[in-house]
This record gives structure tokens, sequence and C-alpha cells, in this order.
């Protein structure tokens, strides 16, 4: 039987990955909007719908860039929730 102390460290591990994986998604959007918000303060231009088209386009291309090592660490966390599985149910 699966105790509550294994669902903690379940839940933990599941939480840093999620972390993990979208923080360089994240940092890219983060550094694309500060660039779009400086160049909008330079120039005066404040249009709202400006800063979406580049973050979108920039984190499309980090997800092409990172997406295979996301992938690799939520497989290999599914993978070892799966071969621990039997542990889980005594």
């Amino acid at each position: 039987m699966i105790t509550e102390g294994q669902v903690m460290d379940i839940a933990r591990e599941a939480l840093y990955l999620v972390i993990k994986v979208s923080a360089p998604l994240l940092l890219i959007s983060l550094v694309i909007g500060l660039i779009i918000s400086i160049f909008q303060t330079v120039t005066s231009i404040q249009e709202q719908t400006l800063t979406f088209v580049p973050k979108i386009i920039a984190v499309f291309l980090g997800m092409m860039l990172v997406g295979g090592w996301i992938l690799e660490n939520i497989v290999s966390f599914m993978t070892e929730l799966w071969s621990n599985f039997g542990l889980y149910l005594r």
C-alpha cells in the first residue's frame, strides 16, 4: 500500500519537473517581453498587441530547440512511476 509520504514525494517530484521543464520557455518569453517593453518605451509606441506575436514566435522556436529535452524529462519521470507501480499497490 502506498503511504502518504510516498504520495508527497511523487507530488514533489512532479512539481519540480513542471518547474524544470517550463523554465526555459518562460525565460524566453520573459526576455522577449522585456526587450519589446524597452522598445515600446524608447519609441513611445503603446500598442498592446505588439508583444504577443514576437513572444509566440520566440516560444515556438524555443519549443523546437528544447522540446526534445522536455519530452525526455517527462518520459523519464513517467517511466520511473510506471516501473515502481507494483510497489505502490502492495
